[in-house]
Protein backbone atom coordinates (compact mmCIF):
# COMPACT_ATOMS: atom_id res chain seq x y z
CA UNK A 1 0.00 0.00 0.00
CA UNK A 2 2.95 2.63 0.67
CA UNK A 3 4.10 1.80 -3.13
CA UNK A 4 1.42 3.17 -4.08
CA UNK A 5 1.13 6.20 -1.78
CA UNK A 6 4.82 6.76 -2.50
CA UNK A 7 4.67 6.88 -6.02
CA UNK A 8 1.12 8.94 -6.16
CA UNK A 9 2.39 11.74 -3.80
CA UNK A 10 5.42 11.87 -6.45
CA UNK A 11 3.79 12.34 -9.22
CA UNK A 12 1.29 14.76 -7.62
CA UNK A 13 3.89 16.72 -5.98
CA UNK A 14 6.62 16.44 -8.81
CA UNK A 15 5.30 18.48 -11.95
CA UNK A 16 6.32 21.29 -14.45
CA UNK A 17 5.57 25.00 -13.70
CA UNK A 18 6.30 28.14 -16.13
CA UNK A 19 7.61 31.23 -13.66
CA UNK A 20 7.49 31.60 -9.91
CA UNK A 21 4.37 29.17 -8.12
CA UNK A 22 2.80 32.34 -6.55
CA UNK A 23 2.38 34.63 -9.19
CA UNK A 24 1.41 32.00 -11.50
CA UNK A 25 -0.86 30.60 -9.37
CA UNK A 26 -2.63 34.44 -9.49
CA UNK A 27 -2.42 34.17 -13.32
CA UNK A 28 -3.76 30.83 -13.05
CA UNK A 29 -6.89 32.07 -10.70
CA UNK A 30 -7.34 35.08 -12.98
CA UNK A 31 -7.64 32.85 -16.02
CA UNK A 32 -9.86 30.77 -13.94
CA UNK A 33 -12.21 33.85 -13.04
CA UNK A 34 -12.26 34.99 -16.31
CA UNK A 35 -13.84 32.16 -17.70
CA UNK A 36 -16.40 32.33 -15.57
CA UNK A 37 -17.37 35.83 -16.49
CA UNK A 38 -17.16 34.47 -19.98
CA UNK A 39 -16.27 38.30 -21.20
CA UNK A 40 -13.18 39.97 -21.66
CA UNK A 41 -12.33 41.25 -18.43
CA UNK A 42 -12.23 45.43 -17.83
CA UNK A 43 -10.44 45.11 -14.61
CA UNK A 44 -9.20 42.88 -11.99
CA UNK A 45 -8.96 42.54 -7.99
CA UNK A 46 -7.12 40.04 -6.47
CA UNK A 47 -7.30 40.15 -2.72
CA UNK A 48 -4.16 37.45 -1.32
CA UNK A 49 -2.76 36.40 1.74
CA UNK A 50 0.62 37.89 2.95
CA UNK A 51 2.82 34.80 1.88
CA UNK A 52 1.26 35.21 -1.49
CA UNK A 53 2.11 39.00 -1.86
CA UNK A 54 5.47 38.73 -0.22
CA UNK A 55 6.42 35.93 -2.63
CA UNK A 56 5.12 37.72 -6.05
CA UNK A 57 6.38 41.61 -4.91
CA UNK A 58 9.89 41.05 -6.26
CA UNK A 59 10.05 37.81 -8.83
CA UNK A 60 10.34 38.38 -12.61
CA UNK A 61 6.87 37.18 -14.50
CA UNK A 62 8.24 34.96 -17.74
CA UNK A 63 8.23 37.07 -21.03
CA UNK A 64 7.29 40.13 -19.53
CA UNK A 65 10.26 41.85 -18.07
CA UNK A 66 8.33 42.84 -15.10
CA UNK A 67 7.65 41.72 -11.68
CA UNK A 68 4.92 41.45 -9.53
CA UNK A 69 1.58 40.25 -9.18
CA UNK A 70 -0.26 42.60 -11.11
CA UNK A 71 1.53 41.72 -14.29
CA UNK A 72 1.15 38.06 -13.26
CA UNK A 73 -2.95 38.54 -12.87
CA UNK A 74 -3.11 40.88 -15.85
CA UNK A 75 -1.55 37.91 -18.20
CA UNK A 76 -3.82 35.30 -17.05
CA UNK A 77 -7.10 37.35 -17.14
CA UNK A 78 -6.33 38.52 -20.32
CA UNK A 79 -4.52 35.38 -21.81
CA UNK A 80 -3.72 32.48 -19.56
CA UNK A 81 -4.65 28.92 -19.94
CA UNK A 82 -7.52 28.33 -16.81
CA UNK A 83 -6.82 24.50 -18.10
CA UNK A 84 -3.38 24.16 -17.66
CA UNK A 85 -2.33 25.08 -14.29
CA UNK A 86 0.88 25.81 -13.04
CA UNK A 87 1.73 26.90 -16.74
CA UNK A 88 -0.80 28.68 -17.15
CA UNK A 89 0.94 31.42 -19.51
CA UNK A 90 2.58 29.31 -21.58
CA UNK A 91 2.13 30.13 -25.07
CA UNK A 92 1.13 34.00 -24.41
CA UNK A 93 2.03 35.52 -27.11
CA UNK A 94 3.82 39.40 -27.99
CA UNK A 95 -0.22 41.23 -28.36
CA UNK A 96 -1.31 39.65 -25.54
CA UNK A 97 2.16 40.64 -23.53
CA UNK A 98 1.71 44.23 -24.62
CA UNK A 99 -1.91 44.40 -24.07
CA UNK A 100 -1.24 43.60 -20.38
CA UNK A 101 1.32 45.75 -19.85
CA UNK A 102 -0.89 48.64 -20.90
CA UNK A 103 -4.16 47.15 -18.84
CA UNK A 104 -1.55 47.23 -16.04
CA UNK A 105 -0.52 51.09 -16.65
CA UNK A 106 -3.88 52.07 -16.57
CA UNK A 107 -4.83 50.80 -13.09
CA UNK A 108 -7.16 48.10 -13.92
CA UNK A 109 -5.49 45.50 -11.46
CA UNK A 110 -5.94 46.15 -7.72
CA UNK A 111 -4.34 43.87 -5.09
CA UNK A 112 -4.24 44.29 -1.27
CA UNK A 113 -3.21 41.58 1.40
CA UNK A 114 -6.23 39.91 2.94
CA UNK A 115 -5.54 39.36 6.95
CA UNK A 116 -6.73 36.24 8.82
CA UNK A 117 -6.67 33.54 6.01
CA UNK A 118 -5.13 30.85 5.38
CA UNK A 119 -1.23 30.96 4.58
CA UNK A 120 -2.00 30.21 0.93
CA UNK A 121 -4.99 32.09 -0.14
CA UNK A 122 -6.00 33.93 -3.67
CA UNK A 123 -9.08 35.70 -3.98
CA UNK A 124 -9.79 36.77 -8.06
CA UNK A 125 -12.63 39.10 -9.12
CA UNK A 126 -12.67 39.49 -12.70
CA UNK A 127 -15.02 42.50 -13.82
CA UNK A 128 -16.99 43.68 -16.86
CA UNK A 129 -20.03 46.23 -16.18
CA UNK A 130 -21.84 45.01 -13.77
CA UNK A 131 -20.84 41.25 -14.66
CA UNK A 132 -17.72 39.47 -12.56
CA UNK A 133 -16.60 36.22 -11.64
CA UNK A 134 -14.59 35.46 -8.62
CA UNK A 135 -12.51 32.74 -7.59
CA UNK A 136 -10.35 31.70 -4.46
CA UNK A 137 -7.63 29.50 -3.98
CA UNK A 138 -6.16 28.01 -0.57
CA UNK A 139 -3.73 25.39 0.67
CA UNK A 140 -2.43 24.62 -2.16
CA UNK A 141 -1.54 26.68 -5.61
CA UNK A 142 -4.18 25.04 -7.76
CA UNK A 143 -6.90 23.98 -5.59
CA UNK A 144 -9.84 25.82 -6.36
CA UNK A 145 -12.40 26.37 -3.39
CA UNK A 146 -14.72 28.80 -5.02
CA UNK A 147 -16.49 30.05 -7.88
CA UNK A 148 -19.33 32.83 -8.51
CA UNK A 149 -20.59 34.49 -11.40
CA UNK A 150 -22.49 37.54 -10.47
CA UNK A 151 -22.97 37.00 -6.64
CA UNK A 152 -24.40 32.96 -7.73
CA UNK A 153 -22.49 30.10 -6.56
CA UNK A 154 -21.39 27.83 -8.71
CA UNK A 155 -18.98 26.10 -6.75
CA UNK A 156 -18.10 25.38 -3.49
CA UNK A 157 -15.74 23.11 -1.55
CA UNK A 158 -14.25 22.31 2.04
CA UNK A 159 -10.51 23.41 1.82
CA UNK A 160 -8.56 20.55 0.21
CA UNK A 161 -5.16 21.01 3.26
CA UNK A 162 -3.22 18.24 3.17
CA UNK A 163 -4.95 16.37 5.64
CA UNK A 164 -8.27 16.45 3.63
CA UNK A 165 -6.42 15.40 0.20
CA UNK A 166 -6.04 11.80 0.94
CA UNK A 167 -2.25 11.74 2.09
CA UNK A 168 -2.25 10.21 5.54
CA UNK A 169 1.64 11.45 6.76
CA UNK A 170 0.80 9.55 9.87
CA UNK A 171 1.76 6.71 8.12
CA UNK A 172 4.89 7.88 6.05
CA UNK A 173 8.18 7.82 7.71
CA UNK A 174 11.95 8.15 7.14
CA UNK A 175 12.90 4.09 7.14
CA UNK A 176 9.42 3.45 5.15
CA UNK A 177 10.83 5.70 2.43
CA UNK A 178 14.37 4.43 2.19
CA UNK A 179 12.77 0.90 2.33
CA UNK A 180 10.76 1.84 -0.80
CA UNK A 181 13.47 3.45 -2.36
CA UNK A 182 15.48 0.31 -2.41
CA UNK A 183 12.75 -2.22 -3.42
CA UNK A 184 11.23 -0.23 -6.44
CA UNK A 185 10.71 -1.34 -9.75
CA UNK A 186 13.01 1.32 -11.41
CA UNK A 187 10.51 1.64 -14.38
CA UNK A 188 8.18 2.85 -11.88
CA UNK A 189 9.82 6.17 -11.63
CA UNK A 190 11.33 6.77 -14.97
CA UNK A 191 8.90 9.99 -15.18
CA UNK A 192 11.44 11.64 -12.96
CA UNK A 193 13.52 11.79 -16.00
CA UNK A 194 11.28 14.88 -17.72
CA UNK A 195 12.45 16.62 -14.03
CA UNK A 196 16.28 16.09 -14.81
CA UNK A 197 15.66 17.26 -18.52
CA UNK A 198 13.57 20.26 -17.54
CA UNK A 199 15.81 21.27 -14.49
CA UNK A 200 19.08 21.01 -16.26
CA UNK A 201 18.05 22.92 -19.59
CA UNK A 202 17.20 26.26 -17.14
CA UNK A 203 20.76 26.03 -15.37
CA UNK A 204 22.21 26.07 -18.73
CA UNK A 205 20.10 28.63 -19.78
CA UNK A 206 21.23 30.78 -16.38
CA UNK A 207 24.66 30.16 -17.19
CA UNK A 208 24.92 32.13 -20.99
CA UNK A 209 22.16 34.46 -19.97
CA UNK A 210 22.58 37.85 -17.75
CA UNK A 211 19.45 36.79 -15.28
CA UNK A 212 19.40 38.25 -12.16
CA UNK A 213 21.99 37.89 -9.77
CA UNK A 214 24.16 35.57 -12.03
CA UNK A 215 25.25 33.63 -9.18
CA UNK A 216 25.78 30.30 -11.02
CA UNK A 217 27.04 32.30 -13.78
CA UNK A 218 29.50 34.42 -11.62
CA UNK A 219 30.57 30.89 -10.49
CA UNK A 220 31.25 30.15 -13.75
CA UNK A 221 33.23 32.94 -14.68
CA UNK A 222 35.39 32.48 -11.89
CA UNK A 223 36.24 29.00 -12.69
CA UNK A 224 37.55 30.18 -16.03
CA UNK A 225 39.41 32.49 -14.45
CA UNK A 226 41.19 29.75 -12.40
CA UNK A 227 40.11 31.06 -8.93
CA UNK A 228 37.56 28.58 -8.25
CA UNK A 229 37.56 24.55 -9.20
CA UNK A 230 35.18 22.80 -11.26
CA UNK A 231 34.48 20.07 -8.27
CA UNK A 232 31.69 18.57 -6.94
CA UNK A 233 30.78 20.99 -4.75
CA UNK A 234 31.34 24.32 -7.03
CA UNK A 235 29.59 22.54 -9.59
CA UNK A 236 26.52 21.56 -7.53
CA UNK A 237 26.19 24.96 -6.27
CA UNK A 238 26.97 26.64 -10.11
CA UNK A 239 24.32 24.67 -11.73
CA UNK A 240 21.74 24.90 -9.00
CA UNK A 241 22.09 28.84 -8.60
CA UNK A 242 21.88 29.54 -12.51
CA UNK A 243 18.96 28.12 -12.77
CA UNK A 244 17.39 29.97 -9.82
CA UNK A 245 18.85 33.03 -11.71
CA UNK A 246 17.10 32.28 -15.02
CA UNK A 247 13.92 31.18 -12.75
CA UNK A 248 13.60 34.29 -10.88
CA UNK A 249 14.49 36.32 -13.30
CA UNK A 250 11.86 35.75 -15.56
CA UNK A 251 12.72 33.21 -17.91
CA UNK A 252 10.14 31.37 -19.93
CA UNK A 253 11.65 28.30 -19.86
CA UNK A 254 9.35 26.31 -17.34
CA UNK A 255 11.06 23.83 -14.55
CA UNK A 256 10.35 20.80 -12.69
CA UNK A 257 8.46 21.75 -9.36
CA UNK A 258 8.29 19.90 -5.99
CA UNK A 259 5.81 20.83 -3.32
CA UNK A 260 4.20 23.76 -5.12
CA UNK A 261 7.99 25.43 -5.46
CA UNK A 262 9.98 25.48 -8.69
CA UNK A 263 13.42 26.56 -6.87
CA UNK A 264 12.61 23.96 -4.16
CA UNK A 265 12.24 21.24 -7.18
CA UNK A 266 15.63 22.80 -8.79
CA UNK A 267 17.66 22.33 -5.69
CA UNK A 268 16.43 18.81 -4.91
CA UNK A 269 17.18 17.66 -8.26
CA UNK A 270 20.05 19.01 -9.72
CA UNK A 271 22.60 18.40 -6.73
CA UNK A 272 21.75 14.89 -6.81
CA UNK A 273 22.39 14.74 -10.73
CA UNK A 274 25.50 16.61 -10.29
CA UNK A 275 26.67 14.05 -7.70
CA UNK A 276 25.85 10.97 -9.81
CA UNK A 277 28.01 12.63 -13.21
CA UNK A 278 30.81 13.51 -11.32
CA UNK A 279 30.92 9.99 -9.32
CA UNK A 280 29.51 8.65 -12.22
CA UNK A 281 26.92 6.26 -10.99
CA UNK A 282 24.70 4.11 -13.28
CA UNK A 283 21.34 6.04 -14.38
CA UNK A 284 18.97 3.32 -11.93
CA UNK A 285 20.83 4.78 -8.52
CA UNK A 286 20.39 8.32 -9.87
CA UNK A 287 16.79 7.78 -10.29
CA UNK A 288 16.25 6.03 -6.75
CA UNK A 289 18.17 8.96 -5.00
CA UNK A 290 16.53 11.46 -6.90
CA UNK A 291 13.55 9.62 -5.54
CA UNK A 292 14.79 9.42 -1.91
CA UNK A 293 15.67 12.84 -1.67
CA UNK A 294 11.79 14.07 -3.54
CA UNK A 295 9.95 12.20 -0.52
CA UNK A 296 12.41 13.27 1.95
CA UNK A 297 11.71 16.83 0.91
CA UNK A 298 7.27 15.98 0.75
CA UNK A 299 7.89 14.16 4.05
CA UNK A 300 9.55 17.43 6.07
CA UNK A 301 7.26 19.64 4.08
CA UNK A 302 4.13 18.27 5.80
CA UNK A 303 4.92 19.83 8.67
CA UNK A 304 5.96 22.42 7.56
CA UNK A 305 3.29 23.39 5.39
CA UNK A 306 3.06 25.09 1.78
CA UNK A 307 4.12 28.64 2.35
CA UNK A 308 6.23 29.50 5.59
CA UNK A 309 8.49 32.31 6.84
CA UNK A 310 11.25 29.50 6.82
CA UNK A 311 13.03 28.99 3.81
CA UNK A 312 11.77 25.88 1.63
CA UNK A 313 14.97 25.57 0.47
CA UNK A 314 16.13 24.25 3.52
CA UNK A 315 13.93 20.73 2.44
CA UNK A 316 14.36 20.48 -0.39
CA UNK A 317 18.53 20.96 -0.25
CA UNK A 318 17.94 18.43 3.29
CA UNK A 319 16.28 15.72 0.30
CA UNK A 320 19.00 16.58 -1.94
CA UNK A 321 22.40 15.70 0.29
CA UNK A 322 20.10 12.68 1.55
CA UNK A 323 20.56 12.19 -2.00
CA UNK A 324 23.87 12.64 -2.15
CA UNK A 325 24.89 10.17 0.37
CA UNK A 326 22.44 7.53 -1.08
CA UNK A 327 24.54 8.32 -4.47
CA UNK A 328 27.98 8.11 -1.99
CA UNK A 329 26.96 4.29 -0.95
CA UNK A 330 26.21 5.66 2.57
CA UNK A 331 23.79 3.43 5.12
CA UNK A 332 20.47 4.21 6.22
CA UNK A 333 22.14 5.52 9.51
CA UNK A 334 24.14 7.84 7.32
CA UNK A 335 21.25 8.88 5.86
CA UNK A 336 20.01 9.71 9.12
CA UNK A 337 22.86 11.70 10.08
CA UNK A 338 22.87 13.76 6.86
CA UNK A 339 19.66 15.23 7.75
CA UNK A 340 20.51 15.97 11.40
CA UNK A 341 23.83 17.60 9.76
CA UNK A 342 21.28 19.51 7.84
CA UNK A 343 18.97 20.83 10.62
CA UNK A 344 22.34 22.55 12.21
CA UNK A 345 23.03 24.24 9.18
CA UNK A 346 20.93 26.73 6.95
CA UNK A 347 17.57 25.96 9.46
CA UNK A 348 17.17 29.78 10.50
CA UNK A 349 17.45 30.79 6.67
CA UNK A 350 14.04 33.29 6.50
CA UNK A 351 11.54 33.08 3.41
CA UNK A 352 11.19 37.07 2.59
CA UNK A 353 9.78 36.51 -0.85
CA UNK A 354 10.36 34.86 -3.82
CA UNK A 355 13.38 37.31 -5.38
CA UNK A 356 16.35 37.47 -7.61
CA UNK A 357 18.05 36.96 -4.29
CA UNK A 358 17.07 33.59 -4.02
CA UNK A 359 19.71 31.97 -5.92
CA UNK A 360 22.19 33.52 -3.13
CA UNK A 361 20.54 31.41 -0.40
CA UNK A 362 20.06 28.19 -2.70
CA UNK A 363 23.93 28.56 -2.94
CA UNK A 364 24.58 28.16 0.45
CA UNK A 365 21.76 25.64 0.83
CA UNK A 366 23.67 23.46 -1.29
CA UNK A 367 26.91 23.99 -0.09
CA UNK A 368 25.83 22.93 3.28
CA UNK A 369 23.86 20.13 1.92
CA UNK A 370 27.44 18.41 0.26
CA UNK A 371 28.97 19.51 3.52
CA UNK A 372 26.26 17.16 5.54
CA UNK A 373 26.74 14.61 3.36
CA UNK A 374 30.56 14.55 3.32
CA UNK A 375 30.23 14.83 7.41
CA UNK A 376 27.97 11.83 7.41
CA UNK A 377 29.76 9.76 5.11
CA UNK A 378 32.93 10.27 7.54
CA UNK A 379 30.28 8.81 10.77
CA UNK A 380 30.52 13.16 11.98
CA UNK A 381 26.86 13.44 12.87
CA UNK A 382 25.29 16.55 14.99
CA UNK A 383 23.64 14.62 18.12
CA UNK A 384 20.47 15.48 20.16
CA UNK A 385 22.32 17.92 22.18
CA UNK A 386 22.58 20.40 19.58
CA UNK A 387 19.67 22.59 19.52
CA UNK A 388 16.62 21.67 17.92
CA UNK A 389 18.70 18.45 16.49
CA UNK A 390 17.11 14.91 18.42
CA UNK A 391 19.55 12.26 18.28
CA UNK A 392 15.72 10.95 16.56
CA UNK A 393 15.02 11.76 12.51
CA UNK A 394 11.81 11.57 12.78
CA UNK A 395 11.70 13.70 15.79
CA UNK A 396 14.17 16.34 14.36
CA UNK A 397 11.74 16.17 10.97
CA UNK A 398 9.03 17.33 13.81
CA UNK A 399 10.92 19.99 15.37
CA UNK A 400 11.55 21.55 11.75
CA UNK A 401 7.67 21.48 11.95
CA UNK A 402 7.38 23.54 15.06
CA UNK A 403 10.06 26.16 14.17
CA UNK A 404 8.52 27.01 11.15
CA UNK A 405 4.83 26.92 12.07
CA UNK A 406 4.80 27.62 16.16
CA UNK A 407 8.69 29.34 16.23
CA UNK A 408 8.45 31.64 13.24
CA UNK A 409 5.02 33.11 13.11
CA UNK A 410 6.11 36.63 14.29
CA UNK A 411 8.89 36.53 11.85
CA UNK A 412 6.60 36.12 9.50
CA UNK A 413 4.47 39.30 10.48
CA UNK A 414 7.90 41.48 10.63
CA UNK A 415 9.50 40.33 7.23
CA UNK A 416 5.18 41.59 5.48
CA UNK A 417 5.70 44.66 8.08
CA UNK A 418 8.89 45.36 6.53
CA UNK A 419 7.83 44.78 2.60
CA UNK A 420 4.78 46.82 3.09
CA UNK A 421 6.62 49.24 4.65
CA UNK A 422 9.42 49.41 1.91
CA UNK A 423 6.42 49.25 -1.09
CA UNK A 424 4.86 52.42 0.61
CA UNK A 425 8.08 54.34 0.31
CA UNK A 426 8.04 53.55 -3.17
CA UNK A 427 4.70 54.01 -4.49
Amino acid sequence: MMKEIFLQKLKEEFVPALGCTEPVAVAFAAAKAREILALQPERVEFHVSGNIFKNGMGVGIPGSGMVGLSIAGALGALGGNPNAGLEVLDGINNDTMELAKTFVDEGNVKTDVKYDVPKLYIECICYNGENSGRVIIQDRHTNIVSEERNGEVLFNKEADSESKSGTDFSQWSFSKIYEFVNTLDVSDITFIEKGIALNKSIAEEGLKGNYGLQVGKSMLLNIKKGLLSEDLMNRSIMMTAAASDARMAGSSMPVMSNCGSGNQGISVTLPVVIAAEELEVEHEKLLRALALALLITIYMKSFVGQLSALCGVLLSTAGAACGITYIMGGTFQQLGMTLKNMTGSVTGMICDGAKYGCSHKISASVSAAIQSSLLAMNHNCLNGMNGIIDDDVEATIRNIGRLANEGMEVTDEVILKTMLEKMNKVS
